[in-house]
């Protein structure tokens, strides 16, 4: 998420009523979770496992819940609770507002483009040229459609990720504050979700085509021209390069890598990098071939130990 503009240490501080060490002016321009920093921006830790990562990461600025070294060149916001000030941020630059009306006022829709009975869209959404969007689409605020794009009935674009801090008696939620940017000539099935960034965007391809039932979670970028077949989860912060396909129910783990042109069978689950071009099987899933002998051995082996107890 890109601040309006650019505010000093001593801004953001006060917004949030906390310490800092570093430059007063020292210049914040954004606010990213760490998977998606970069420079200019502030990023929140709260565990000590974490520390070294954040404060190692491109942010520039860390939110943390303790005195320690600055690294040269960064500054500290010190917090008694980082993810409750982290959303105290991003509520004080991107406040909430719903839009009750079916299409918002703020809603932009190319000329040539079909809205089907029941559509909404929400604030700022900005649907290209030559689009098709069917009966009961649901398009949160902010989110962008490009041209000759098809979504079918009941599909759920832009909402919240699946963030949640688990307090003592409950669960503490992370305002999302990213988007979902689906680029030209994609289509999607009927009922998918596509879940917005935590702080930067969901993105599908130009030319991916995506079945039914299928679940894209934040911050997930998909390629160019890839195929994804119906039941497919995708976890949050998953990248995966042009070309790539997944096949039926295979799920995927958070913060991987699908390398170009890959191919993922049905019902695999993914806990690791793919490498380019290759094809990988199995839960947890590795490369097809490899994983294909071990079940055809496995198949042997009470053949194998009914001969061992009889001799």
């Amino acid at each position: 998420m890109k601040l309006p503009s650019a505010y000093t240490l001593k801004d953001i501080a006060a917004i949030i009523n906390c310490e800092f060490e570093g430059n007063a002016n020292h210049i914040i321009t954004g606010l990213n979770e760490i998977h998606m920093v970069e420079a200019g921006d502030i990023v929140f830790v709260d565990h000590p496992k974490y520390y070294d990562k954040a404060l190692q990461s491109k942010a520039t600025t860390i939110l943390i819940d303790k005195k320690v070294a600055c690294p040269a060149g960064k500054a500290l916001l010190i917090s008694k609770d980082p993810f409750r000030d982290y959303n105290k941020l991003v509520l004080h630059f991107q406040p909430i507002s719903y839009s009750v009306k079916q299409i918002s006022e703020t809603a932009t829709v190319g000329k040539t483009s079909i809205l089907m009975p029941g559509v909404y869209l929400g604030n700022n959404v900005t649907i290209g040229e030559n689009c098709v969007i069917h009966s009961n689409v649901v398009i949160y605020d902010n989110c962008h459609i490009g041209n000759n794009v098809i979504i079918h009935a009941n599909t759920v674009i832009g909402a919240d990720a699946f963030y949640y801090k688990k307090r003592v008696n409950y669960f503490d939620k992370m305002i999302s504050c990213g988007r979902v940017i689906i680029e030209d000539d994609v289509e999607i099935g009927a009922l998918c979700t596509i879940d917005k960034g935590v702080s930067g965007d969901t993105k599908i391809g130009a030319g991916t085509k995506i079945d039914n039932h299928v679940q894209i979670a934040h911050d997930t970028v998909i390629g160019k021209m890839c195929l994804i077949a119906a039941h497919v989860a995708v976890a949050g912060v998953v990248v995966i390069e042009d070309g790539v396909t997944l096949w039926g129910q295979a799920g995927v783990r958070s913060d991987v890598r699908i390398g170009k042109g890959a191919v993922l069978l049905a019902q695999s689950g993914l806990g690791e990098d793919i490498p380019e071009g290759k094809t990988y099987f199995g839960s947890p899933a590795s490369e097809a071939r490899g994983k294909m002998k071990e079940i055809a051995a496995l198949k042997m082996l009470p053949d194998l130990i009914k001969k061992l107890t009889e001799e």
